[in-house]
């Protein structure tokens, strides 16, 4: 079995003393240069954060607030280390949101993700992903250039030139869309155009569901998913096994509880949080909006990283009920403020076409009162009445939702 580097089976313990090693460094760095976190970590030692219980007491930088951060400090929200007259490249993603990259050719690790899917150095690659203001096909062409493979800048679109493009420099690879992969391939069953060199994809920006998988397995080509995004690059990737996705070995990954920043139990699905090591755009516990769970033991292909679940749905839930905002925060704070209850979630539903919340407690055993001084929170928190209904511990499931809207109209 084949590796990127020997990083990737090295030994857990191995890797945690690594990471924590380079952990106080990025945060003092990240508060050294970047206004951002300047700010955010003011009253925090950097040189203390040695710890996972240390890092997660550090507070969290949502991607859902990244436009008002960058409306506030003009362009990137303060958050870069790096001048932005110094960046190679800067980039729109929808908001708009703006990144930068930095310096290094690879700066979002995908050589590693490439390397994992089959590619090789002197593949060439059919790059699908667009190349018009977002970063997408710049991540995965630098995570090519890297590993030695050349590639061909199609973008999105033109089916049947793409198709062409295919059949005169017969690409061993694909970086986009699995949908826009099997749109090509239909297009060259259409057409009888011999595409037959194409082996491989990595595929990200959208799920990749198994039946068209095994549609593309059928002619001919293995197809492994990566998780990023455009702000860290690559944050985990599928293997050979196809048992989860690995996280890379360049990132510092969390899951926690939506609405908070506090660390979920292992196996429980959380938000997928970030910490990078990138000198020039740092970020530190970076809450990407994902919903994820940390699956258990080592991947069969003898990566020893922690794997993740996949994409579960977005952490934020957030719903407007009666006129009012609902945010996962204010129940998170309702469950701070009742220990008592270990788990809660609020429904939200419209029987005779009444928007009605309920919401439901998993508590061990019964409290006296609970249920007023429950409802007192809830109505303090959101300003809004609602009911309340417990259940046995286990009752609620592991999906990761704190507020479902379950209204039919």
């Amino acid at each position: 079995m084949s590796y990127y580097d020997p990083l990737e089976t090295r030994d857990p313990a191995e890797r945690e003393d690594q990471l924590m090693d380079s952990l106080a460094r990025q945060v003092a760095h990240a508060k050294e240069t970047s206004s951002h976190y300047f700010h955010l970590l003011a009253g925090f030692n950097p040189f203390e954060c040695v710890t996972r219980e240390a890092l997660a007491r550090l507070p969290l930088t949502r991607k859902r607030d990244l436009i008002e951060l960058q409306q506030k400090a003009p362009p990137f929200g303060g958050l870069n280390s790096l001048p932005r007259h110094k960046a190679k490249r800067v980039f729109s993603s929808p908001g708009p949101i703006y990144e930068l990259q930095g310096t290094e050719i690879d700066p979002w690790h995908m050589a590693r993700v490439l390397y994992a899917a089959g590619f090789r150095n002197g593949d060439l690659i059919h790059n699908c992903f667009s190349y018009h203001f977002t970063p997408g096909a710049f991540i995965f062409e630098g995570g090519a250039r890297k590993l030695g493979c050349s590639v061909f800048p199609a973008g999105t679109g033109q089916t049947e030139q793409q198709v062409q493009a295919m059949v005169d420099l017969k690409p061993e690879g694909y970086v986009g869309t699995p949908s826009f992969l099997r749109i090509i391939v239909e297009k060259a069953e259409e057409m009888g155009a011999d595409i037959s060199s194409l082996k491989k994809a990595c595929v990200s920006g959208e799920a990749l569901p198994g039946v068209t998988r095994e549609w593309l397995k059928e002619r001919g080509i293995t197809v492994r998913q990566c998780y990023a995004t455009a702000e860290v690059g690559a944050i985990a990737y599928e293997t050979e096994a196809e048992a989860g996705l690995v996280v890379g070995e360049e990132v510092l990954v969390e899951i926690v509880r939506p609405g908070t920043g506090d660390p979920v139990a292992p196996g429980e699905v959380g938000e997928v949080v970030v910490t990078t090591f990138n000198p020039d755009y740092p970020l530190i516990r970076f809450a990407t909006g994902d919903l994820s769970a940390v699956l258990p033991g080592r991947s069969p292909c003898g990566r020893s990283n922690i794997r993740l679940k996949g994409w579960m749905g977005r952490a934020d839930q957030t719903t407007k009920i009666k006129g009012m905002f609902v945010h996962p925060e204010q129940i998170a704070e309702i469950a701070r403020r009742h220990p008592e209850v270990h788990r809660m979630r609020l429904i939200v539903d419209n029987p005779e076409a009444q928007d009605r919340m309920v919401l439901h407690c998993e508590i061990e055993a019964a409290v006296d009162g609970l249920d007023k001084v429950l409802h007192a929170s809830l109505r303090e928190l959101t300003k809004l009445r609602g009911e309340i209904t417990f259940t046995p511990l286990g009752g609620l499931p592991n999906d990761g939702k704190v507020i479902e809207d379950s209204r039919v109209y």
